[in-house]
């Protein structure tokens, strides 16, 4: 997996065509409401300047689905990015075109270009030759930080990178692949994987492939009820998988005989119906009331898992383990964060990745005692699910050290 790094090549005076992953929520207002996927591409850009290169930077933003939405528009990251590099920040008004080659044309030493949203193309998501043909017009040498898109076939990530004889990797890409790296081929022992999240359809090939290289699985959220399921148990109006019991069995069975164990919640909190003003109540999984459902891990499973927490050396994390948006909810979760921050502070390696833990994380101003906080919730996913990314695999290989 080692990938050739933007540090290995030379990039002074040259024009560095980077995918970056600027996916921002922006609000009514039309201003960036979290900034972190920004901030996280910071020091490449830094590092590209510092050696005198001319950064062409590329991102989608939402799902514009090929047509022009002002909403949509790159243009306040543009502005937010110039605030936060304080150096000048170029915004073309197309990431393809005569407006984007001036651009990149007429940016100097010191200065960004930022295209506008390639997702306002089709042709961006079709892997389109003649689109990524026009994308590396704008560069000298193409280099991948969006980690959080490698797991797409895309122009930007894969096409476009046919047109380069250096294809590089990202500090924040180089540090994506360190860490998740470290979990599949070195971890220290024992290793937890931690796993919610609603439906368990989503991280089948994950379990499937950690089972015999992890220690323990501990599954919360709204797949734990599949499983449940899947060992005879009545789960009220808990939401279940029926297509998937056959699949949950095997898996189940197949943890038996080998080094991994499933660990799943010994007590949950369910209400009577999905609203956040629900009757709640904690009961054992043995025992949701008919009509009910489950929506957060109890407290005896908060407890269970920190005991598990307690004693790891290596920890991922992806998923939350109630309805976390909703207060009544979210619970579960939190206690979940705190405890795999307070495993970090143990020197537990500590890894978190998906929207919703990331959410947890940060809202409870943890981020800087977690080890490794990933940019990519599905691309994390299918890598540790074995799966090859594309927008990697399309990187060069790392040169070879002199003999």
């Amino acid at each position: 997996m080692k990938k050739l790094s933007v540090q290995d090549i030379e990039v002074r005076d040259r024009r560095v065509l980077m995918r970056v992953d600027f996916n921002v929520p922006i609000n009514e207002a039309g201003r960036i409401a979290d900034d972190t996927r920004v901030r996280a591409a910071l020091s490449t850009v830094k590092f590209l300047l510092s050696k005198g290169a001319r950064p062409v930077l590329m991102s989608h933003l939402g799902r514009p689905k090929g047509k022009v939405q002002p909403q949509l528009s790159l243009r306040p990251v543009a502005q937010r990015l110039q605030e936060l590099l304080s150096a000048p920040v170029r915004f073309a008004e197309d990431c393809v075109g005569e407006n984007a080659v001036a651009a990149g044309n007429a940016a100097r030493s010191g200065e960004v270009v930022l295209l506008e949203n390639l997702r306002f193309h089709e042709a961006e998501t079709r892997n389109d030759e003649d689109f990524a043909r026009d994308l590396a017009q704008l560069g000298d040498v193409y280099v991948n930080d969006a980690f959080g898109t490698a797991h797409r076939a895309h122009a930007s990530t894969v096409g476009v990178t046919r047109h380069f004889e250096e294809r590089a990797s990202g500090l924040l890409m180089d540090k994506e692949l360190e860490n998740l790296g470290s979990l599949l081929y070195s971890p220290g022992r024992p290793f937890l994987a931690i796993l919610g999240g609603a439906k368990v359809s989503g991280k089948i090939e994950i379990i499937e492939n950690l089972i015999g290289k992890v220690d323990s699985v501990l599954i919360g959220g709204g797949m734990a009820f599949t499983f449940f399921r899947a060992l005879g148990l009545d789960v009220g109006e808990s939401l279940v998988e029926e297509t998937l019991l056959d699949t949950v069995q095997a898996i189940l069975e197949r943890a038996k005989s080998s080094s991994t164990q499933i660990i799943l919640p010994e007590d949950v909190v369910v209400a009577d119906r999905f609203d956040a003003h629900a009757q709640k109540q904690e009961v054992l999984v043995t025992d949701i009331p008919e009509g009910w459902r489950g929506l957060d891990i109890g407290t005896r499973t908060c407890r269970r898992f920190a005991e598990h927490l307690e004693s790891a050396a290596t920890v991922f994390w992806n998923g939350p383990m109630g309805v976390f948006e909703m207060e009544a909810f979210a619970k579960g979760t939190r206690s979940v964060a705190r405890s795999v921050a307070r495993s970090t502070d143990h020197g537990c390696r500590t890894v978190v990745g998906g929207g919703d833990s990331v959410a947890a994380i940060t809202s409870l101003d943890l981020q800087n005692r977690i080890t490794h906080v990933s940019t990519g919730g599905g691309a994390s996913l299918e890598f540790l699910a074995g799966k090859s990314l594309p927008g990697v695999e399309a990187l060069s290989d790392a040169r070879s050290a002199p003999v």
